[in-house]
């Protein structure tokens, strides 16, 4: 009986020592296959706007400002989300979010397509940026729940890469479907080019919701449940899978946690078995672990998160502008080379973007013509491979502490002059060698911010932090692209000299972020 007993301990294994026995193969591959589609759906809800408004503006009448308000909503929608997506996650599960949230995205999507003016497309893109939030940030902690200590950093290394390949897929779509000339009617209702570009951006989100039915719960979200059996049998199908073997030759026979086991404490409440009771223990974790971040609010960590809000908030202000009015601007200077008008300087661009409305409508619908051309896609996609190449250059730098401690502030110091140096680009070849190796050192810091973070703040802060920064960066977002209209209305020169600004006031909270990559987490 003794021998019994211990070849059940032995038979007994944490989440780590579990996962490492299913090891790496097929199911890690297909699960990989099914996130893709989410990870990309993510970068087309924040992006396809901006490619789809120099084809749009003509039939729904956009203003600048009406321009700015439909790249700004998306990332609305996403600040109001992410702590309710966080909380549903965290209580029911992460595989019911992905698979109803990819599935309503999709429908909100398939709606902003049908829309017929602007108002009603602002609508369902914020609601679109509502829900996407939440499989977007599920996806990532589902991948890394379903791999051990070892493959973990690579399933975040393709987390990068599917982000990359959908910020490159965008605008090769843009160039195959837009200048494509469409127009048909349904009852009332016209639909154009735009319309079944926006249509085909659903797709990727709608099967990857699909897909996730044929997946597994995380096992690991399983055991912080309580629901071991489950678990087990979760991580039993993952064996099977990767190791051709049956179900019943997994080595793990009982799991178990790396914290004590108190389960049987005469003080502890019993543990909850339906969904609404784990939803209010959620609930009363949440309200004690808020009591636990009042170190943030007190030294020395409140002079540093704000240190890092307020970097983050600037920087992304300024590549979120940029970057989402690229399509516009390229359109614009491409036009300009067809009609034969050789002032194709930036100050030149701008000032016809803000006095579009003033066009009578036979030039407009000769300009919307103009900017169905292919060759306006181009550069943007130019654009994007440059900055997936950027990355897989930039990111094996980083493992030398002195680039990793000092690359940010060295880029955001460049990037200052980048961004007035938009200013004296005189053809899209200009702009687009500026903009790419703008967005590409911007796109850098951003993770690198992140990065830093994770070792700056203590573990009960971290999650909070975090996602406290990508609130602070999604502000910028919105606030940047509402904003960069008003600045084009005031004069040429406006815009940039705001852009320098925010730059050189990101580049000073830089120069007083001291961090070294290297200190032990705390």
């Amino acid at each position: 009986m003794a021998d019994s007993k211990k070849n059940s301990d032995d038979a007994a294994a944490d989440f780590e020592t579990a996962i490492a026995e299913c090891g790496f193969g097929l199911f890690n591959i297909l699960m990989m296959c099914c996130a893709a589609p989410c990870l990309m759906a993510m970068v087309f809800s924040a992006s396809a706007m901006s490619y789809v408004m120099p084809t749009a503006e003509c039939d729904l009448q956009l203003t600048p400002f009406d321009k700015g308000l439909l790249n700004a909503v998306t990332y609305g929608g996403m600040i109001m989300g992410a702590i309710p997506w966080g909380f549903i996650a965290d209580t029911m599960g992460r595989r019911v979010v992905l698979i109803w949230g990819g599935w309503i995205d999709g429908i909100f999507v398939l709606c902003a397509a049908l829309c017929q003016d602007s108002t009603q497309l602002m609508v369902f893109k914020f609601l679109d940026g509502l829900i996407i939030c939440g499989p977007f940030a599920v996806v990532v902690s589902y991948l890394a729940e379903f791999h051990g200590k070892k493959h973990r950093p690579y399933v975040m290394l393709f987390v990068g890469l599917c982000v990359s390949a959908g910020a490159t897929c965008v605008p090769i779509l843009a160039y195959l479907l837009l200048p494509v000339h469409i127009l048909f009617s349904v009852g009332k209702m016209n639909f154009h080019t735009w319309q079944i570009f926006l249509m085909v951006t659903a797709l990727p989100i709608l099967i990857s919701g699909f897909l996730h039915i044929f997946l597994p719960e995380s096992p690991k979200f399983l055991m912080a449940q309580g629901q071991y059996n489950k678990a087990l049998e979760s991580l039993q199908r993952i064996y099977a899978v990767n190791k051709r073997k049956t179900r019943d030759s997994y080595p793990v026979k009982h799991l178990t946690d790396a914290t004590p086991d108190r389960s049987n404490a005469p003080d502890r409440p019993p543990q909850p078995t339906s969904r609404w009771e784990r939803f209010t223990q959620a609930k009363l974790k949440f309200l004690e672990g808020v009591g636990q971040l009042r170190p943030m609010f007190s030294k020395p960590y409140l002079c540093i998160s704000l240190q890092v809000y307020c970097l983050h908030f600037c920087q992304i202000m300024c590549v979120s502008s940029v970057r989402l009015w690229l399509p516009q601007i390229f359109a614009t200077m491409h036009t300009f080379e067809l009609q034969g008008i050789n002032d194709t300087s930036m100050c030149n661009v701008l000032d016809h973007n803000s006095q579009v409305r003033s066009m009578d409508s036979e030039s407009m619908r000769q300009e919307c013509d103009l900017h169905m051309d292919p060759g306006i896609y181009k550069d943007n996609i130019i654009v994007a491979v440059v900055g997936v190449f950027g990355f897989l250059m930039i990111f094996p730098l980083m493992r030398i502490p002195l680039v990793a401690n000092h690359i940010l502030k060295v880029f955001l110091f460049v990037c200052v002059f980048l961004a007035g140096g938009l200013y004296f680009a005189k053809s899209a070849l200009v702009t687009m060698i500026i903009a790419s190796v703008y967005v590409t050192m911007m796109g850098v810091c951003a993770t690198t911010i992140i990065s830093m973070s994770v070792v700056l703040f203590p573990t009960l802060m971290r999650t909070m932090v975090l996602m406290l920064i990508m609130t602070f960066g999604r502000l910028g977002s919105v606030a940047g692209n509402i904003l960069l209209p008003v600045f084009m209305q005031i004069s040429c020169h406006a815009p940039f000299l705001w852009l320098v600004a925010l730059m050189s006031i990101a580049f000073i909270f830089s120069v007083f972020l001291k961090v070294d990559v290297q200190q032990p987490l705390a």
